[in-house]
């Protein structure tokens, strides 16, 4: 009888540590999910920082284009 206990009370601990097993492997799952996600997100915004740096040096190039101009009007 008290073998039979043993057991039982092994199997149920096994038990146990599958089912904790299991849910660890679906955070886990979950977790990649959304670091996946976030690199994704990071790489737009990424893209689009390069895009407005970009932009703010061409806006710069003719901000300059116009004061040599207002310069060169104005002598």
């Amino acid at each position: 009888m008290d073998n039979q206990t043993t057991l039982e009370i092994l199997n149920e601990k096994v038990s146990q540590i599958l089912q904790h097993y299991d849910t660890m492997k679906g955070e886990n799952e979950q977790l990649r999910n959304e670091l996946m996600t976030l690199k994704a997100e990071r790489e737009i915004k990424d893209q689009e920082i390069q895009r407005l740096t970009e932009e703010n040096a061409t806006k710069d190039l003719e901000i300059e284009e116009i004061v040599s101009k207002i310069e060169s009007i104005l002598g």
